[in-house]
């Protein structure tokens, strides 16, 4: 588990604002969620765009579904014992229709426990491996999403244009299905874009990240951006 400080935010989209005394987010995924320290990378792009606090806790055993989460009990016992603006919810592809029905039926689970919480539900839209059934992890999601009123983070779509675009450029760890640090730097702008309701061009000009040329950081920013106007529910 971890914890982070953080800062600062303004809006200007249909995002809502954070909270005048930071924003708190707790993050219930899974591998995908824990690769590079994607919650880590949000604080950090966080600070960047502009939100003064922001304290952040991550519960993501490797290959957990939000069935296995409920019954684990981590999850909700983190929930519980904090306050939280928003949780960032994820499984895995979830391209296969019995994926999407047993997400569909979980989502709503969480996000009551969420809201009685005083927090919002987000979904971070993660991918299949290379090859996989990309449309269906995008419907499942954005199902998800709609179903429970929650934000969407449509993180999958933005790696699917960024796969191959760019010579030098991956978005993918050698198992063509994890993040590479771009993936998740990837992931992290779509994140902090859609909490901020802001443009993420430029972010990384604040906060450099070790590996990812700026030329890459620059057109990252711009696929998150593309992502969150295309497939983003705010």
């Amino acid at each position: 588990m971890l914890a982070c400080v953080g800062l600062v935010v303004g809006c200007g989209s249909t995002a809502p604002a954070p909270p005048d005394d930071g924003l708190a987010v707790l993050f219930v995924g899974n591998s995908l969620t824990a690769a590079n320290d994607l919650p880590g990378m949000v604080a950090s792009l966080a600070r960047a765009a502009g939100i003064e606090r922001f304290r952040y806790e991550s519960v993501a055993p490797g290959g957990y579904s939000l069935e296995d989460h409920w019954d684990d009990g981590r999850a909700v016992e983190a929930l519980e014992s904090a306050r939280w603006d928003l949780v960032v919810l994820q499984q895995g592809p979830t391209s296969l229709e019995s994926s999407r029905l047993n997400l569909l039926e979980w989502a709503p689970v969480f996000a009551d426990k969420i809201r009685e919480q005083g927090a919002r539900p987000g979904f971070y839209m993660v991918w299949p491996p290379l090859g996989g059934d990309w449309d269906g992890s995008t419907r499942a999601y954005t199902d998800a999403a709609l179903a429970t009123d929650g934000q969407l983070f449509p993180a999958g779509e933005a790696l699917r244009a960024m796969h191959g675009a760019e010579p030098g450029l991956s978005v993918f760890a050698a198992d063509n299905f994890h993040p590479s640090r771009a993936g998740s730097y990837l992931a992290a702008l779509v994140i902090v874009g859609s909490i901020t309701g802001r443009s993420t061009v430029g972010l990384s000009l604040h906060r450099p990240v070790a590996d990812i040329p700026s030329s890459h950081a620059t057109s990252l920013e711009r696929a998150a951006d593309q992502a969150i106007a295309e497939f983003g529910i705010p």
